[in-house]
């Protein structure tokens, strides 16, 4: 056991060497980048992130009051070098084109495509066009700029694409085809040598508004968090330069703050995987790197 106990602790230090984040937030100064469903929740704040560290930002939703406060905020308060919003309704089968067109012709191309936005949690057309399809007519009208640009896709998914859970079916089939989708487009986009980095993100239960209010409808415990998100640097351990193209990013957490939904936008052929409480067992650091840059523990 001793020598077995040893053997691990050469490994989580050799692990913790290669592991160490070589980060520069001046890499994201002027990247251009559209965000979807930035209207509120994960969306808003991984504007207001990217806003942070001086990209160009184009944001969409389909209230154009709210995301010209999102917009006026990013620019003046943030610091992005350029924000912009086009509504759109992701139900609408032109809307997930013109979107892209808008922000390619606006920014002059793409380096970030993250796809955030959800519909109704009803079996519907509306539901599977807008948690499906929109997110499949996106990313095929952005691909071009992004092969231009060796850009990245970012897609927001849910843990119940891979564990279904009951009451949940219409949202669970979309995310399931969301899933599907996208890791087969890791695969084509590997066998074929691009150079544009897919990222899938697939969270937990996200303490927003609209996820408390569907668990408070379910009878379900719906007592949000008061810590308002980071302020400042959230990104910065996170968000890395082109590197590694593929990935596939857990988080398992109970409640997830913002800080850790921006693993999302990480880099590295690694599957980083936190179950129960930040620093369990089975993470790879990224909780701790978190802690480290906001300057406060993540608890659940």
């Amino acid at each position: 056991m001793k020598v077995l106990a040893k053997m691990l602790l050469v490994g989580a230090t050799l692990a913790a060497f290669f592991w160490r984040d070589s980060f520069d937030a001046g890499s994201l100064r002027g990247a251009r980048v559209l965000v979807t469903g930035a209207s509120t929740g994960i969306g808003e704040q991984l504007a207001y992130c990217y806003a942070r560290l001086g990209a160009q930002v184009v944001i969409t939703a389909r209230r154009e009051n709210v995301l010209q406060q999102v917009s006026v905020l990013a620019a003046r308060r943030l610091g992005a070098q350029k924000a912009l919003y086009v509504t759109g309704d992701m139900a609408t089968t032109s809307d997930p084109s013109r979107v892209v067109k808008f922000a390619v012709d606006e920014l002059g191309g793409l380096d970030y495509l993250v796809l955030n936005h959800i519909g109704r949690y009803s079996f519907s057309p509306w539901s599977g066009d807008v948690n499906f399809l929109s997110y499949v007519q996106l990313a095929s009208a952005a691909l071009p700029s992004l092969e231009k640009s060796k850009g990245s896709i970012v897609v927001v998914s849910s843990l119940l694409g891979e564990f279904p859970t009951p009451f949940t079916a219409p949202y669970t089939a979309t995310k399931f085809a969301v899933n599907g989708f996208f890791c087969t487009l890791q695969h084509e986009l590997a066998m074929r040598s691009s150079d544009v980095s897919l990222t899938i993100s697939i969270l937990g239960l996200v303490d927003t508004e609209s996820a408390m209010e569907k668990v408070s409808r379910r009878g379900g415990s719906a007592r949000r968090s008061r810590r308002e998100p980071p302020p400042e640097g959230v990104l910065l351990p996170l968000v890395h330069p082109p590197g590694l193209p593929r990935q596939r990013l857990v988080s398992v957490l109970p409640r997830c703050h913002y800080p850790q939904l921006l693993l999302l936008g990480t880099r590295g052929r690694r599957r980083a995987t936190t179950r129960g409480r930040p620093g369990a067992a089975g993470t790879v650091g990224t909780v701790g790197m978190v802690e480290r840059c906001t300057g406060a523990p993540m608890n659940p």
